[in-house]
């Protein structure tokens, strides 16, 4: 497999386009913005898109989804406890900036939740706190992991209060920190980063 990054938007969000080498399908992951950009990087690769993987529903991580479904005929994927944030520009944050956006995926995913796409598993981790329905992607067998706005390089996803704090807390050390070490974590914003790396420069640990 192999991972491609279009960074798109205005905040600089991290769309991932995830290839398959043995089947020459893919899939997109948190396409924020600039759905032409990410088409023209995907015809460059030659992959045939499968679906579209959401980790949240922020604007600016989900602002292209409906025109590359439109575009290639393929469902979105989201977290089935993120639906009012996909639902609600208050909530998904595109009532502060130009126009209004929501979405209502194809497929619902579950903690838990074990996927094929493109020929590659993908097994569902929801990972609250940034927001409250937030999921990450983990490929078992790639050793790859998609978090969004959850883990960074040495940093972590906003949150708003006491409890959205406790909550990606929890989702970092109690799940993703019990990936393996070698994981390399591809993040919604910044650079990609390993689950080992994490472990010892993350902030997490004593800043929320």
């Amino acid at each position: 497999m192999k991972v491609y990054k279009v960074t798109v938007g205005m905040l600089g969000t991290n769309c991932y386009i995830a290839a398959s080498d043995r089947t020459g399908g893919c899939f997109i992951v948190d396409p924020g913005d600039e759905a032409g950009r990410i088409i023209a990087k995907i015809e460059e690769i030659g992959a045939a898109p499968e679906a579209v993987l959401l980790t949240h529903g922020h604007f600016d991580h989900i602002l292209a989804a409906s025109a590359l479904k439109e575009h290639y005929k393929i469902p979105v994927y989201a977290g089935k406890k993120e639906l009012s944030v996909l639902s609600d520009p208050e909530k998904n944050l595109s009532s502060r900036y130009d126009e209004p956006a929501v979405l209502e995926p194809d497929r619902v995913v579950r903690d838990g939740e074990k996927l094929k796409i493109a020929g590659l598993p993908v097994e569902v981790i929801e990972t609250p706190g940034h927001t409250e329905g937030g999921v990450s992607y983990y490929l078992p067998r790639e050793q790859v992991l998609f978090s969004g706005d959850t883990l960074f390089q040495e940093s972590y996803g906003r949150v708003e209060d006491e409890e959205s704090a406790k909550e990606i807390r929890e989702s970092i050390l109690e799940k993703l920190f019990q990936l393996p070490d070698d994981t390399v974590v591809y993040p919604g914003h910044m650079d990609c980063t390993t689950i080992r790396h994490e472990k010892v420069y993350n902030p997490v640990y004593y800043t929320l």
